[in-house]
């Protein structure tokens, strides 16, 4: 499904830790695009594309092998088909709350609001239309779900995973085929400047958002027509039927208000919504834009009377008057931010050495600064060094197998982090969704059909990652690699690896966007100097760091994919697929263009029934796997949270995102309530 990282929950928390060498667990990244940054990487840099994926290719099943009609050629569905009204969404478990909840378990309904929340973002800003290819949006602001100033048509719950709830539609249907979906608005949903929330509106979201920006097009591939089908009710059709998905899918759509950008600005001029803008836009959501100075800093004011704060999901939520975040140069500058006070209030470490011995300083000594270990129980996703495979260098599989033999993670474990890092060898890792010894019986029937396509070794052995025990298991790894080279076609010449036939030498450029990226990259560019590979550094600043990941301008980078859902489905498109592999913006950094992925996709995302959808994935993650797309790093299945004692909390944590810092309040907002 749609991944677990639409709530602002999620979003603050990405927003808050992306660029700053912080690890954001999984499923609390949402506006943020794959960027490896520190020890374990958050899921990229602020400001980073981060449009949820699409079908980046038609599926192999005739239901969508064929162009779409279009949509004045599609009639209207037979509503009566439809189930009944219902305000969650699951595609696991019913949720657990009843159609009438009123809060979260976890939350405290009675939270007091005021006090300010700071926090702090590296790089710098140019725009607040997240919606748009050019331009860099401030902190709070996302292509993809509502961030702090819109809300989208269901909301993704914290509590519990592949659900969501009522928001702006008060209800959802959809039939048994899943051949469209309808959403019935609420009539309190209203924009800041008290003008009801439409059809008009939705209908023309999702024709703009189409068109603005390329993953929106291929994210709603497959949604053909959207029609007002009722006073309140709006109805979007899909040119398939068996993806369960797609009306989930559209429950995220992030609903913006038609009247204010087909209006005037202040230069009497009409908006322009294809463009970046700095003109504060119109929300809907709990917070708006403050005061700013653009690329310094940004401050986000609560809206008194925002329509949605007695909402099922947001009571005892969003509790903060303001929201600043300041605009610093690095993660070391982060860190003395952080230390000192007053800039940034809380920090998901992701630091072993920093974590282990440098939480001495003055504030936590004296109890102001307090930390405390989560454990986690969601996917983890794919944290790797990552190859670009579009370049000829590294499309050679055994070039790939050499190079992740060369990883000596044990010894970076041990010297760097403390031993408190697991090598991950999965796509979905802390998960049964991770592919583990030989393929079941269930799984054959998905790999069967693709046995001439993917390497044999899926068949008869185990994926295993090799291990560095001792001097001796480290010559017989590299001395692994070097044979593997050479049957690629290279030659040691006296230290240099080169090419046989041009004899130039294999030469690979590390990209990283803040200067303690070189801890973690070069180790490992040690290790493949010793197989006579020109390995490189080199550090950018975050905008243009971002500007190469979106045109896939590296050669290799250290990163980790965006948080893996329990429910995996359409947005392995934007992780994997061909389609996705040459378009700007898109998730498959390692440009995988492999037909037998693109049909275990397609696997995935027509699973009938739970068992399938596990198996699928989990042949999905065989074949990378066996692929050697990626070079594997680690994870770690906690979170390290770091944060001022100026918090109030309610002792409970959220079942599924793990931390929701809008369900904490300011103490001394507290004690003024109760004077």
């Amino acid at each position: 499904m749609p991944l677990p990282i639409l709530t602002r929950a999620a979003h603050f928390l990405a927003t808050s830790c992306i660029a700053l060498g912080l690890s954001i667990p999984a499923g609390h990244a949402q506006d943020q695009g794959g960027a490896a940054i520190g020890e374990t990487a958050p899921p990229a840099a602020q400001g980073a594309p981060a449009a949820e994926p699409g079908a980046a290719s038609a599926p192999a099943n005739d239901q969508s092998a064929a162009a779409a009609p279009a949509a004045s050629s599609v009639a209207t569905p037979d509503l009566s088909s439809a189930g009944e009204w219902q305000t969650s969404m699951s595609l696991t478990e019913p949720s657990k709350y009843p159609p009438d909840f009123q809060h979260y378990d976890y939350v405290n309904p009675d939270a007091p609001k005021g006090g300010t929340l700071n926090s702090v973002a590296t790089g710098s800003y140019d725009s607040f239309n997240p919606f748009v290819v050019r331009g860099t949006p401030a902190a709070g602001l996302v292509n993809f779900g509502g961030g702090l100033l819109y809300d989208t048509l269901m909301e993704q719950s914290t509590d519990e995973a592949s659900v969501s709830h009522a928001m702006i539609a008060e209800a959802v249907r959809f039939p048994e085929d899943d051949s469209f979906v309808t959403f019935r608005l609420n009539p309190k949903a209203r924009f800041h400047d008290g003008e009801p929330i439409t059809v008009e509106d939705v209908i023309w979201s999702f024709d703009t958002l189409k068109e603005l920006h390329p993953q929106w097009a291929t994210y709603y591939k497959n949604v053909v027509k959207a029609e007002k089908t009722g006073e309140r009710e709006v109805t979007f059709t899909f040119d398939q039927t068996g993806n369960r998905e797609l009306p989930h899918i559209m429950g995220d759509l992030t609903v913006l208000p038609k009247h204010w950008w087909e209006g005037s600005g202040p230069d009497g001029k009409t908006r322009d919504i294809s463009q970046p803008s700095l003109e504060p836009p119109l929300g809907s959501g709990p917070y708006k834009i403050g005061r700013f100075v653009t690329g310094q800093s940004i401050e986000w004011d609560r809206v008194e009377d925002y329509w949605g704060a007695d909402v099922a999901t947001h009571k005892g939520r969003y509790n903060y008057d303001k929201i600043d975040y300041t605009y610093i140069r690095d993660s070391n500058a982060a860190w003395e931010a952080f230390k000192k006070g007053g800039l940034n209030d809380y920090r998901i470490e992701n630091s072993s050495r920093r974590w282990s011995t440098e939480y001495d300083f003055p504030a936590f000594q004296a109890g102001q600064v307090k930390k405390t270990t989560i454990p986690s129980h969601q996917v983890e996703s794919m944290q790797a060094y990552v190859m670009n495979n579009r370049l000829p260098k590294f499309q050679d599989r055994r070039v790939r197998q050499a190079l992740t033999l060369a990883f000596n993670f044990e010894d970076m474990n041990r010297t760097l982090f403390f031993g408190l890092n697991q090598r991950i060898s999965s796509h979905f890792a802390n998960s049964e969704l991770a592919a583990t010894g030989l393929p079941s019986e269930r799984e054959l029937k998905f790999l069967e059909p693709l046995k001439s396509e993917i390497p044999p070794e899926v068949f008869t052995k185990e994926f295993e990652l090799p291990v560095y025990e001792d001097n001796r298991s480290v010559r017989d790894n590299l001395r692994q690699a070097l044979e593997l080279l050479k049957e690629a076609g290279y030659e040691l010449k006296g230290t240099k690896l080169v090419d046989a036939k041009t004899g130039q030498q294999f030469s690979i450029e590390m990209l990283g966007n803040d200067p303690t990226d070189a801890r973690v990259l070069q180790p490992y560019a040690d290790s493949l100097k010793r197989l006579g590979i020109d390995a490189s550094i080199r550090i950018v600043d975050t905008n243009q760091f971002i500007e190469r990941l979106t045109n896939f301008d590296f050669e290799m980078v250290g990163m980790k994919y965006y948080p893996q859902s329990m429910s995996p489905g359409n947005e392995q498109r934007d992780f994997w697929s061909s389609g996705a592999a040459d378009a700007p913006g898109s998730r498959n950094y390692a440009g995988i263009k492999n037909p037998a992925t693109d049909k275990l996709i397609n696997d995935i995302v027509y699973a009938k029934e739970r068992d399938d959808l596990v198996a699928a994935t989990r042949a999905l993650d065989r074949v990378m796997l066996w692929e050697y797309y990626v070079v594997p790093q680690w994870y770690r299945a906690e979170t390290w949270l770091a944060y001022w004692d100026k918090f109030g909390m309610s002792g409970r944590r959220p079942g599924y995102s793990e931390i929701d810092p809008f369900a904490w309040w300011i103490k001394s907002a507290e004690k003024a309530a109760t004077n």
